[in-house]
């Protein structure tokens, strides 16, 4: 079931890390931006706030920032 609310975000490898994924899914303009979201706590991953900028997101993990939510989608999971 996908919910409308929920953009997936197709990426090329298995994994990708917080801070890219926050520019590629452009929750972000730059990687100034995406650092001091995550060192205030305003970045959730899976529902809990997270403050490591290069934490490994894989297929399926959700990311909210903003109200905005977006998931995962690797070729292996597609």
């Amino acid at each position: 079931m996908s919910n409308p609310e929920i953009e997936e975000i197709p990426i090329r490898d298995d994994m990708i890390r917080l801070g890219q994924l926050l520019k590629l899914a452009s929750l972000v303009e730059d990687g100034v931006e995406a650092t001091e979201l995550i060192k205030n706590g305003l970045v959730k991953v899976n529902g809990e706030i997270d403050d490591r900028r290069g934490r490994q997101l894989h297929n399926g993990d959700t990311v909210t920032v903003n109200g905005r939510t977006v998931r995962i989608l690797t070729p292996a999971g597609s």
